[in-house]
Protein backbone atom coordinates (compact mmCIF):
# COMPACT_ATOMS: atom_id res chain seq x y z
CA UNK A 1 0.00 0.00 0.00
CA UNK A 2 1.74 3.18 -1.10
CA UNK A 3 2.10 5.78 1.86
CA UNK A 4 -0.93 8.47 0.31
CA UNK A 5 -2.91 5.46 0.49
CA UNK A 6 -2.33 4.01 3.84
CA UNK A 7 -2.49 7.47 4.91
CA UNK A 8 -6.05 7.61 4.37
CA UNK A 9 -7.09 4.38 4.72
CA UNK A 10 -5.47 5.41 8.72
CA UNK A 11 -7.87 8.50 8.43
CA UNK A 12 -10.94 6.68 7.19
CA UNK A 13 -10.96 3.97 10.23
CA UNK A 14 -9.39 6.25 13.04
CA UNK A 15 -13.05 6.72 14.83
CA UNK A 16 -13.49 3.27 14.43
CA UNK A 17 -10.81 2.40 16.86
CA UNK A 18 -11.53 3.98 20.43
CA UNK A 19 -15.28 1.86 19.69
CA UNK A 20 -13.65 -1.58 20.62
CA UNK A 21 -10.48 -0.21 22.63
CA UNK A 22 -12.74 0.18 25.30
CA UNK A 23 -13.50 -3.58 26.39
CA UNK A 24 -11.51 -6.48 26.19
CA UNK A 25 -13.71 -8.50 23.65
CA UNK A 26 -13.82 -12.09 23.04
CA UNK A 27 -13.64 -12.84 18.84
CA UNK A 28 -17.64 -12.97 18.89
CA UNK A 29 -18.00 -9.65 20.13
CA UNK A 30 -15.01 -8.08 18.16
CA UNK A 31 -17.07 -9.85 14.96
CA UNK A 32 -20.20 -7.95 16.02
CA UNK A 33 -18.51 -4.83 17.27
CA UNK A 34 -16.69 -4.00 14.03
CA UNK A 35 -17.07 -0.96 12.27
CA UNK A 36 -16.49 -0.34 8.32
CA UNK A 37 -15.57 3.50 7.99
CA UNK A 38 -15.65 4.98 4.06
CA UNK A 39 -16.43 8.27 3.64
CA UNK A 40 -17.18 9.00 7.45
CA UNK A 41 -19.89 6.61 7.47
CA UNK A 42 -20.20 3.79 9.27
CA UNK A 43 -21.99 0.77 9.41
CA UNK A 44 -22.75 -0.72 12.80
CA UNK A 45 -24.11 -4.23 14.78
CA UNK A 46 -27.43 -4.37 16.10
CA UNK A 47 -27.03 -6.46 18.84
CA UNK A 48 -24.53 -3.49 20.53
CA UNK A 49 -26.03 -2.07 23.59
CA UNK A 50 -25.30 1.70 23.96
CA UNK A 51 -25.49 3.73 27.37
CA UNK A 52 -26.69 6.45 26.05
CA UNK A 53 -28.21 7.56 22.42
CA UNK A 54 -28.91 11.35 21.89
CA UNK A 55 -31.26 12.44 18.95
CA UNK A 56 -30.12 15.54 17.32
CA UNK A 57 -26.67 16.34 16.13
CA UNK A 58 -26.75 20.67 17.14
CA UNK A 59 -24.23 22.22 19.18
CA UNK A 60 -26.08 20.98 22.92
CA UNK A 61 -26.05 16.88 20.71
CA UNK A 62 -22.52 17.21 19.93
CA UNK A 63 -21.66 18.52 23.54
CA UNK A 64 -23.49 16.27 25.55
CA UNK A 65 -22.24 13.19 23.14
CA UNK A 66 -18.70 14.49 23.97
CA UNK A 67 -19.10 15.17 27.48
CA UNK A 68 -20.52 11.43 27.91
CA UNK A 69 -17.89 9.56 26.00
CA UNK A 70 -15.22 11.17 27.87
CA UNK A 71 -16.71 9.61 30.67
CA UNK A 72 -16.53 6.60 29.81
CA UNK A 73 -20.44 5.61 28.15
CA UNK A 74 -20.52 3.96 24.96
CA UNK A 75 -22.56 7.07 23.06
CA UNK A 76 -24.51 6.37 20.02
CA UNK A 77 -25.77 9.87 18.28
CA UNK A 78 -27.84 10.28 15.01
CA UNK A 79 -28.85 13.38 13.43
CA UNK A 80 -31.44 13.41 10.40
CA UNK A 81 -29.44 15.99 8.51
CA UNK A 82 -26.10 17.74 8.12
CA UNK A 83 -24.28 18.02 11.63
CA UNK A 84 -25.28 21.35 12.63
CA UNK A 85 -27.43 22.23 9.58
CA UNK A 86 -30.54 23.83 11.31
CA UNK A 87 -30.39 26.13 14.33
CA UNK A 88 -26.65 25.48 15.37
CA UNK A 89 -24.89 26.91 12.24
CA UNK A 90 -27.73 30.34 11.68
CA UNK A 91 -26.68 32.07 14.56
CA UNK A 92 -24.92 35.35 15.04
CA UNK A 93 -22.05 33.53 15.66
CA UNK A 94 -21.58 34.88 19.01
CA UNK A 95 -21.08 33.74 22.82
CA UNK A 96 -21.44 35.94 25.23
CA UNK A 97 -23.80 36.97 28.23
CA UNK A 98 -26.40 38.44 26.52
CA UNK A 99 -26.48 42.08 27.69
CA UNK A 100 -29.50 43.28 26.46
CA UNK A 101 -31.20 40.04 28.81
CA UNK A 102 -30.32 42.24 32.00
CA UNK A 103 -33.82 44.22 31.29
CA UNK A 104 -35.55 41.26 32.17
CA UNK A 105 -33.61 40.60 34.79
CA UNK A 106 -32.24 37.28 33.89
CA UNK A 107 -29.04 37.55 36.16
CA UNK A 108 -28.46 33.85 36.80
CA UNK A 109 -28.68 33.39 32.72
CA UNK A 110 -26.13 35.68 32.09
CA UNK A 111 -24.00 35.44 35.17
CA UNK A 112 -23.71 31.44 33.45
CA UNK A 113 -23.04 32.58 30.22
CA UNK A 114 -20.54 35.39 31.45
CA UNK A 115 -17.89 32.75 33.14
CA UNK A 116 -18.55 30.25 30.45
CA UNK A 117 -17.36 33.31 27.77
CA UNK A 118 -13.61 32.64 29.15
CA UNK A 119 -13.96 29.00 29.66
CA UNK A 120 -14.51 28.58 26.20
CA UNK A 121 -12.18 31.32 24.51
CA UNK A 122 -9.21 29.03 26.25
CA UNK A 123 -11.05 25.59 24.94
CA UNK A 124 -10.67 26.47 21.09
CA UNK A 125 -8.71 30.07 20.53
CA UNK A 126 -8.91 28.82 16.99
CA UNK A 127 -12.69 29.40 16.17
CA UNK A 128 -13.68 31.81 18.89
CA UNK A 129 -11.84 35.17 19.58
CA UNK A 130 -12.66 38.67 21.34
CA UNK A 131 -14.24 41.27 20.10
CA UNK A 132 -14.97 44.94 21.56
CA UNK A 133 -18.36 46.02 20.87
CA UNK A 134 -19.45 49.83 20.07
CA UNK A 135 -22.37 50.60 21.68
CA UNK A 136 -23.88 53.85 20.74
CA UNK A 137 -25.78 55.99 22.82
CA UNK A 138 -28.92 56.82 21.34
CA UNK A 139 -30.52 60.16 22.72
CA UNK A 140 -33.74 59.09 22.00
CA UNK A 141 -33.63 55.65 23.82
CA UNK A 142 -31.90 54.35 26.77
CA UNK A 143 -30.07 57.03 28.85
CA UNK A 144 -26.54 57.09 28.52
CA UNK A 145 -26.44 56.33 32.61
CA UNK A 146 -28.43 53.31 32.31
CA UNK A 147 -26.49 52.11 29.66
CA UNK A 148 -23.10 52.30 31.91
CA UNK A 149 -24.74 51.13 34.92
CA UNK A 150 -25.62 48.06 32.51
CA UNK A 151 -22.16 47.68 31.29
CA UNK A 152 -20.50 47.82 35.21
CA UNK A 153 -22.94 45.02 36.09
CA UNK A 154 -22.49 42.93 32.61
CA UNK A 155 -18.01 43.67 33.47
CA UNK A 156 -18.39 42.04 37.29
CA UNK A 157 -21.44 39.68 37.34
CA UNK A 158 -19.36 36.69 35.93
CA UNK A 159 -16.00 37.21 37.08
CA UNK A 160 -14.21 38.86 34.15
CA UNK A 161 -10.56 37.70 34.23
CA UNK A 162 -9.08 37.66 30.51
CA UNK A 163 -11.45 40.30 28.37
CA UNK A 164 -10.89 43.94 29.11
CA UNK A 165 -13.59 46.10 30.39
CA UNK A 166 -16.07 48.68 29.33
CA UNK A 167 -14.38 51.96 28.49
CA UNK A 168 -16.12 55.27 26.75
CA UNK A 169 -15.32 56.37 23.46
CA UNK A 170 -15.32 59.58 22.06
CA UNK A 171 -17.21 59.06 18.65
CA UNK A 172 -15.72 62.53 17.27
CA UNK A 173 -12.15 61.23 17.70
CA UNK A 174 -11.81 57.75 17.81
CA UNK A 175 -11.72 55.81 14.23
CA UNK A 176 -15.19 53.38 14.82
CA UNK A 177 -16.91 57.04 15.17
CA UNK A 178 -16.20 57.53 11.11
CA UNK A 179 -19.18 55.18 9.68
CA UNK A 180 -21.60 56.92 11.77
CA UNK A 181 -23.92 59.73 11.25
CA UNK A 182 -22.52 63.02 13.12
CA UNK A 183 -25.78 62.83 15.12
CA UNK A 184 -23.95 59.88 17.42
CA UNK A 185 -20.85 61.93 19.95
CA UNK A 186 -20.88 59.05 22.34
CA UNK A 187 -20.65 55.41 22.68
CA UNK A 188 -19.55 52.63 25.01
CA UNK A 189 -17.04 50.08 24.25
CA UNK A 190 -17.45 46.10 25.80
CA UNK A 191 -16.27 42.70 25.73
CA UNK A 192 -17.57 39.64 24.04
CA UNK A 193 -16.54 36.55 21.75
CA UNK A 194 -17.00 35.56 18.42
CA UNK A 195 -17.74 32.00 17.95
CA UNK A 196 -17.61 29.59 14.28
CA UNK A 197 -20.91 28.12 15.26
CA UNK A 198 -20.81 25.30 13.08
CA UNK A 199 -17.64 23.99 13.72
CA UNK A 200 -18.16 24.39 16.80
CA UNK A 201 -20.79 21.69 16.21
CA UNK A 202 -18.43 19.72 14.16
CA UNK A 203 -15.22 19.64 16.77
CA UNK A 204 -17.50 18.48 19.55
CA UNK A 205 -18.59 15.45 17.60
CA UNK A 206 -15.19 15.09 16.17
CA UNK A 207 -14.23 14.95 20.15
CA UNK A 208 -17.18 12.63 20.85
CA UNK A 209 -15.68 10.29 17.87
CA UNK A 210 -12.14 9.82 18.98
CA UNK A 211 -13.16 9.35 22.41
CA UNK A 212 -15.44 6.29 21.42
CA UNK A 213 -18.64 7.62 19.99
CA UNK A 214 -20.49 6.88 17.08
CA UNK A 215 -21.62 9.85 14.95
CA UNK A 216 -24.40 8.94 12.23
CA UNK A 217 -25.18 12.10 10.40
CA UNK A 218 -28.34 11.78 7.71
CA UNK A 219 -29.61 9.42 9.92
CA UNK A 220 -33.43 9.80 11.05
CA UNK A 221 -34.92 8.13 14.15
CA UNK A 222 -37.96 6.86 12.84
CA UNK A 223 -39.65 5.72 16.14
CA UNK A 224 -39.04 4.26 20.01
CA UNK A 225 -40.08 1.84 22.29
CA UNK A 226 -38.98 0.45 25.54
CA UNK A 227 -37.80 -3.49 25.65
CA UNK A 228 -36.96 -5.36 28.34
CA UNK A 229 -35.59 -2.21 30.21
CA UNK A 230 -33.89 -0.90 27.13
CA UNK A 231 -34.96 1.45 24.36
CA UNK A 232 -34.97 0.46 20.77
CA UNK A 233 -34.65 3.28 18.24
CA UNK A 234 -35.22 2.30 14.90
CA UNK A 235 -33.07 4.93 12.81
CA UNK A 236 -32.86 4.82 8.94
CA UNK A 237 -29.69 6.30 7.82
CA UNK A 238 -29.56 7.84 3.86
CA UNK A 239 -28.80 5.22 1.54
CA UNK A 240 -28.06 2.23 3.99
CA UNK A 241 -31.57 1.26 5.01
CA UNK A 242 -32.59 0.93 8.91
CA UNK A 243 -31.68 -1.13 11.78
CA UNK A 244 -32.20 -0.76 15.36
CA UNK A 245 -30.09 1.00 18.16
CA UNK A 246 -30.20 -0.22 21.96
CA UNK A 247 -29.69 2.02 24.65
CA UNK A 248 -29.74 2.30 28.15
CA UNK A 249 -31.11 6.01 28.25
CA UNK A 250 -31.93 8.59 25.39
CA UNK A 251 -31.47 12.40 25.11
CA UNK A 252 -33.47 14.42 23.21
CA UNK A 253 -31.38 17.22 21.80
CA UNK A 254 -33.29 17.64 18.40
CA UNK A 255 -33.71 21.60 19.11
CA UNK A 256 -36.55 22.97 17.09
CA UNK A 257 -37.90 19.27 16.25
CA UNK A 258 -37.91 18.48 20.26
CA UNK A 259 -41.84 18.59 20.37
CA UNK A 260 -42.25 16.54 17.12
CA UNK A 261 -39.79 13.66 18.41
CA UNK A 262 -41.55 12.65 21.53
CA UNK A 263 -45.02 13.09 19.56
CA UNK A 264 -44.51 11.67 16.72
CA UNK A 265 -41.36 9.18 17.62
CA UNK A 266 -41.60 8.37 21.00
CA UNK A 267 -45.64 8.39 20.30
CA UNK A 268 -46.23 10.30 23.56
CA UNK A 269 -48.67 13.10 24.61
CA UNK A 270 -46.54 16.62 24.72
CA UNK A 271 -47.73 19.48 26.21
CA UNK A 272 -45.45 21.92 23.99
CA UNK A 273 -42.11 23.41 26.15
CA UNK A 274 -40.92 25.13 22.97
CA UNK A 275 -41.55 28.24 21.36
CA UNK A 276 -40.22 28.64 17.57
CA UNK A 277 -38.69 31.87 17.15
CA UNK A 278 -36.72 32.90 13.68
CA UNK A 279 -33.41 34.83 13.29
CA UNK A 280 -32.93 35.73 10.42
CA UNK A 281 -29.33 37.82 9.20
CA UNK A 282 -28.15 39.66 6.17
CA UNK A 283 -24.21 39.65 4.85
CA UNK A 284 -23.25 42.81 2.57
CA UNK A 285 -20.45 44.33 1.95
CA UNK A 286 -17.86 45.82 4.04
CA UNK A 287 -19.59 48.72 5.58
CA UNK A 288 -16.52 50.05 7.72
CA UNK A 289 -12.71 49.61 7.77
CA UNK A 290 -12.35 48.73 11.78
CA UNK A 291 -12.31 45.36 13.23
CA UNK A 292 -14.89 46.38 15.71
CA UNK A 293 -18.64 45.55 15.61
CA UNK A 294 -21.68 47.76 16.71
CA UNK A 295 -24.25 47.36 18.29
CA UNK A 296 -27.32 49.04 17.88
CA UNK A 297 -30.69 49.93 19.66
CA UNK A 298 -33.86 50.12 18.12
CA UNK A 299 -37.05 52.03 19.36
CA UNK A 300 -38.75 48.55 19.36
CA UNK A 301 -36.73 47.49 22.61
CA UNK A 302 -34.48 45.16 20.50
CA UNK A 303 -30.97 45.24 19.57
CA UNK A 304 -28.87 44.12 16.35
CA UNK A 305 -25.18 44.10 15.51
CA UNK A 306 -23.14 44.66 12.48
CA UNK A 307 -20.12 42.56 12.50
CA UNK A 308 -17.19 42.58 10.37
CA UNK A 309 -17.61 39.00 8.46
CA UNK A 310 -15.12 37.14 6.82
CA UNK A 311 -12.57 39.83 5.95
CA UNK A 312 -14.80 41.48 3.01
CA UNK A 313 -18.15 41.56 4.43
CA UNK A 314 -20.45 42.67 7.11
CA UNK A 315 -23.32 40.59 9.02
CA UNK A 316 -26.18 42.13 10.46
CA UNK A 317 -28.70 40.37 12.69
CA UNK A 318 -30.53 39.29 13.93
CA UNK A 319 -34.34 39.19 13.56
CA UNK A 320 -36.88 37.41 16.23
CA UNK A 321 -40.26 36.23 14.88
CA UNK A 322 -42.25 34.05 15.50
CA UNK A 323 -42.33 31.18 13.27
CA UNK A 324 -44.50 28.24 11.86
CA UNK A 325 -43.97 25.55 9.85
CA UNK A 326 -40.97 23.74 9.05
CA UNK A 327 -38.08 25.03 11.15
CA UNK A 328 -35.41 23.26 8.30
CA UNK A 329 -37.37 25.95 5.38
CA UNK A 330 -36.70 28.63 7.68
CA UNK A 331 -35.69 31.80 5.17
CA UNK A 332 -35.05 35.58 6.22
CA UNK A 333 -38.07 37.57 4.45
CA UNK A 334 -38.33 40.32 2.70
CA UNK A 335 -40.13 42.06 5.71
CA UNK A 336 -37.24 40.74 7.96
CA UNK A 337 -34.42 42.31 5.51
CA UNK A 338 -35.89 45.32 5.30
CA UNK A 339 -36.42 45.61 8.77
CA UNK A 340 -32.60 44.90 9.23
CA UNK A 341 -31.59 47.35 6.76
CA UNK A 342 -34.03 50.32 7.85
CA UNK A 343 -32.55 49.87 11.96
CA UNK A 344 -28.75 49.47 10.96
CA UNK A 345 -29.56 52.92 8.50
CA UNK A 346 -30.22 54.91 11.75
CA UNK A 347 -27.27 54.66 12.65
CA UNK A 348 -24.84 54.78 9.21
CA UNK A 349 -23.98 57.83 7.44
CA UNK A 350 -24.69 55.61 3.98
CA UNK A 351 -27.66 53.68 4.45
CA UNK A 352 -28.30 50.10 3.89
CA UNK A 353 -30.71 48.61 1.12
CA UNK A 354 -31.69 45.44 0.47
CA UNK A 355 -29.72 45.50 -3.18
CA UNK A 356 -26.57 45.85 -0.88
CA UNK A 357 -27.15 41.92 0.37
CA UNK A 358 -24.98 39.33 -0.90
CA UNK A 359 -26.53 36.59 1.34
CA UNK A 360 -28.89 36.01 4.02
CA UNK A 361 -29.69 33.13 6.53
CA UNK A 362 -32.08 31.98 8.69
CA UNK A 363 -32.54 29.85 12.09
CA UNK A 364 -35.18 28.60 14.28
CA UNK A 365 -34.23 28.70 17.98
CA UNK A 366 -36.45 26.17 19.63
CA UNK A 367 -36.62 28.18 22.82
CA UNK A 368 -38.66 26.96 25.83
CA UNK A 369 -41.85 28.32 26.08
CA UNK A 370 -42.07 31.07 29.62
CA UNK A 371 -45.35 32.44 28.48
CA UNK A 372 -43.69 35.51 27.28
CA UNK A 373 -45.96 37.35 25.01
CA UNK A 374 -43.16 39.13 22.65
CA UNK A 375 -40.50 36.88 20.97
CA UNK A 376 -38.18 38.77 21.51
CA UNK A 377 -38.22 38.54 25.15
CA UNK A 378 -38.95 34.93 25.49
CA UNK A 379 -35.88 33.48 28.08
CA UNK A 380 -32.64 31.99 26.33
CA UNK A 381 -31.92 29.60 29.30
CA UNK A 382 -32.70 26.22 28.66
CA UNK A 383 -35.08 23.13 30.86
CA UNK A 384 -33.72 19.81 31.09
CA UNK A 385 -37.05 17.36 31.64
CA UNK A 386 -36.14 14.07 32.82
CA UNK A 387 -38.83 11.33 32.07
CA UNK A 388 -38.50 7.54 33.86
CA UNK A 389 -42.20 6.47 33.48
CA UNK A 390 -41.61 4.21 30.57
CA UNK A 391 -39.48 2.19 31.91
CA UNK A 392 -35.86 3.54 30.96
CA UNK A 393 -34.48 7.26 31.48
CA UNK A 394 -35.67 9.90 29.02
CA UNK A 395 -34.14 12.99 28.82
CA UNK A 396 -36.00 16.23 26.25
CA UNK A 397 -33.87 19.45 25.96
CA UNK A 398 -35.62 22.58 25.50
CA UNK A 399 -34.56 26.25 24.99
CA UNK A 400 -30.56 26.94 25.55
CA UNK A 401 -28.06 29.18 23.41
CA UNK A 402 -24.70 27.97 22.31
CA UNK A 403 -22.42 29.83 24.90
CA UNK A 404 -24.35 27.91 27.33
CA UNK A 405 -24.24 24.49 25.58
CA UNK A 406 -20.99 23.08 27.77
CA UNK A 407 -22.83 23.34 30.93
CA UNK A 408 -25.90 22.03 29.66
CA UNK A 409 -23.99 18.76 28.96
CA UNK A 410 -22.79 18.49 31.91
CA UNK A 411 -26.13 19.10 33.74
CA UNK A 412 -27.70 16.27 31.22
CA UNK A 413 -25.58 14.03 32.27
CA UNK A 414 -25.80 14.57 36.19
CA UNK A 415 -29.44 14.32 35.41
CA UNK A 416 -28.78 11.12 34.26
CA UNK A 417 -25.91 9.68 36.74
CA UNK A 418 -29.25 7.59 38.83
CA UNK A 419 -28.79 5.28 35.24
CA UNK A 420 -24.97 5.23 35.27
CA UNK A 421 -24.11 5.49 39.23
CA UNK A 422 -20.24 5.17 38.47
CA UNK A 423 -19.90 8.05 36.28
CA UNK A 424 -17.32 10.11 36.69
CA UNK A 425 -17.04 13.77 37.61
CA UNK A 426 -17.54 16.31 34.56
CA UNK A 427 -14.05 17.08 32.77
CA UNK A 428 -14.96 19.58 29.74
CA UNK A 429 -13.97 22.87 31.90
CA UNK A 430 -10.35 22.59 31.12
CA UNK A 431 -10.14 20.31 27.63
CA UNK A 432 -9.60 21.74 24.53
CA UNK A 433 -11.49 20.86 21.39
CA UNK A 434 -9.66 19.54 18.34
CA UNK A 435 -7.39 21.77 16.97
CA UNK A 436 -7.40 24.30 19.71
CA UNK A 437 -4.44 23.54 22.12
CA UNK A 438 -2.85 26.71 21.88
CA UNK A 439 -2.83 30.20 23.55
CA UNK A 440 -5.63 32.64 23.39
CA UNK A 441 -2.96 34.68 21.52
CA UNK A 442 -1.20 32.71 19.58
CA UNK A 443 -3.33 32.50 16.47
CA UNK A 444 -0.33 34.73 14.74
CA UNK A 445 2.59 32.17 16.12
CA UNK A 446 0.55 29.22 14.16
CA UNK A 447 -0.06 31.14 11.25
CA UNK A 448 3.16 32.07 10.69
CA UNK A 449 4.62 28.50 11.33
CA UNK A 450 2.18 27.52 8.77
CA UNK A 451 3.44 29.83 6.23
CA UNK A 452 7.30 28.57 6.90
CA UNK A 453 6.37 24.79 6.75
CA UNK A 454 3.91 25.40 3.83
CA UNK A 455 5.08 28.59 1.63
CA UNK A 456 2.43 27.43 -0.88
CA UNK A 457 0.23 28.45 1.21
CA UNK A 458 -0.56 32.38 0.70
CA UNK A 459 -1.31 34.42 3.91
CA UNK A 460 -4.77 34.88 3.96
CA UNK A 461 -5.50 31.28 3.33
CA UNK A 462 -3.13 30.18 5.94
CA UNK A 463 -5.20 32.35 8.44
CA UNK A 464 -8.36 30.85 7.60
CA UNK A 465 -6.82 27.44 8.05
CA UNK A 466 -5.47 28.12 11.59
CA UNK A 467 -8.76 29.90 12.33
CA UNK A 468 -10.80 26.60 11.17
CA UNK A 469 -8.35 24.15 12.53
CA UNK A 470 -5.66 25.41 14.72
CA UNK A 471 -3.15 23.46 15.91
CA UNK A 472 -4.11 20.20 13.12
CA UNK A 473 -4.05 22.93 10.07
CA UNK A 474 -0.23 21.93 9.28
CA UNK A 475 -0.96 17.96 9.47
CA UNK A 476 -4.15 18.95 6.87
CA UNK A 477 -1.57 20.53 4.77
CA UNK A 478 1.07 18.27 4.99
CA UNK A 479 -0.76 15.08 3.76
CA UNK A 480 1.51 12.80 1.61
CA UNK A 481 -0.32 13.42 -1.78
CA UNK A 482 0.47 17.38 -1.06
CA UNK A 483 -2.30 20.19 -1.39
CA UNK A 484 -3.48 18.91 -4.45
CA UNK A 485 -6.26 20.76 -6.83
CA UNK A 486 -7.04 24.53 -6.10
CA UNK A 487 -11.20 24.61 -6.57
CA UNK A 488 -10.89 28.51 -6.16
CA UNK A 489 -10.03 30.84 -2.78
CA UNK A 490 -7.50 28.32 -1.40
CA UNK A 491 -9.94 25.52 -1.01
CA UNK A 492 -8.17 22.51 -2.14
CA UNK A 493 -8.10 18.74 -2.34
CA UNK A 494 -6.40 18.00 0.67
CA UNK A 495 -8.98 20.66 2.52
CA UNK A 496 -11.81 18.63 0.90
CA UNK A 497 -10.36 15.03 1.80
CA UNK A 498 -9.78 16.14 5.64
CA UNK A 499 -13.49 17.26 5.82
CA UNK A 500 -15.14 14.10 4.12
CA UNK A 501 -12.98 11.70 5.95
CA UNK A 502 -12.52 13.53 8.85
CA UNK A 503 -15.52 15.73 9.47
CA UNK A 504 -18.28 14.35 8.02
CA UNK A 505 -19.16 16.20 4.62
CA UNK A 506 -21.00 14.67 2.09
CA UNK A 507 -21.85 17.64 0.02
CA UNK A 508 -20.60 20.76 -1.38
CA UNK A 509 -23.13 22.67 0.87
CA UNK A 510 -21.34 21.07 4.34
CA UNK A 511 -17.94 22.14 3.00
CA UNK A 512 -18.95 25.61 1.47
CA UNK A 513 -21.86 26.96 3.98
CA UNK A 514 -21.33 24.86 7.18
CA UNK A 515 -17.25 23.73 7.94
CA UNK A 516 -16.56 27.16 5.75
CA UNK A 517 -18.45 30.39 4.18
CA UNK A 518 -16.42 29.82 0.84
CA UNK A 519 -20.14 30.06 -0.69
CA UNK A 520 -19.47 33.53 -0.78
CA UNK A 521 -16.06 33.51 -2.71
CA UNK A 522 -16.35 30.68 -5.59
CA UNK A 523 -18.57 30.81 -8.84
CA UNK A 524 -21.05 28.16 -9.92
CA UNK A 525 -17.95 26.88 -12.47
CA UNK A 526 -15.71 26.09 -9.05
CA UNK A 527 -18.73 24.88 -7.20
CA UNK A 528 -19.46 22.40 -10.15
CA UNK A 529 -16.33 21.61 -10.16
CA UNK A 530 -16.21 20.81 -6.58
CA UNK A 531 -19.32 18.63 -6.87
CA UNK A 532 -17.74 16.37 -9.53
CA UNK A 533 -14.57 16.24 -7.42
CA UNK A 534 -16.73 15.12 -4.08
CA UNK A 535 -18.53 12.80 -6.38
CA UNK A 536 -15.78 10.90 -7.72
CA UNK A 537 -14.44 10.32 -4.30
CA UNK A 538 -17.36 8.65 -2.57
CA UNK A 539 -19.08 12.08 -1.40
CA UNK A 540 -22.58 13.44 -2.98
CA UNK A 541 -22.52 15.52 -6.27
CA UNK A 542 -25.06 17.65 -4.64
CA UNK A 543 -24.08 20.94 -4.71
CA UNK A 544 -24.49 24.22 -2.40
CA UNK A 545 -27.20 26.34 -2.20
CA UNK A 546 -26.75 29.73 -1.26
Amino acid sequence: MCSASAAAFQRRTARCKPIISRTILTEVNIFEQICITTHGESTISESEIYDLAIIGGGVNGCGIARDAAGRGLKVYLCEKDDLGQATSSSSTKLFHGGLRYLENYEFGMVRASLKEREVLLQAMPHISWPLRFVLPHHRGLRPAWLLRLGLFIYDNLGGRKILPATRTVDLKTDPVGLPLKAAFSKAFEYSDCWVEDSRLVVLNARDAADKGAVIEPRTAAVSTDVEDGLWSVRVDKLGSGQRTIRAKAIVNAAGPWVDEVIRSKMRQNSTSWVRLVRGSHIVVRKLFVHDQPYIFQHSDGRIVFAIPYETDFTLIGTTDVDHDGDPGTAACSDEEAKYLCGLVSEYFDDPVTTDDIVWTYSGVRPLFDDGTSAAAKVTRDYMLQLDEDHGAPLLNVFGGKITTYRKLSEEVLEKLRPAFPDLPAGWTGGAHLPGGDFAVDGVDDLVDRLRTQCPEIDDRTALRLVRAYGTEATELAQRPAGLGRSFGAGLTEAEVDWLMTREWAETTEDILWRRSKLGLRLNEQQVSDLSDWMAEHGGSNRTAAA
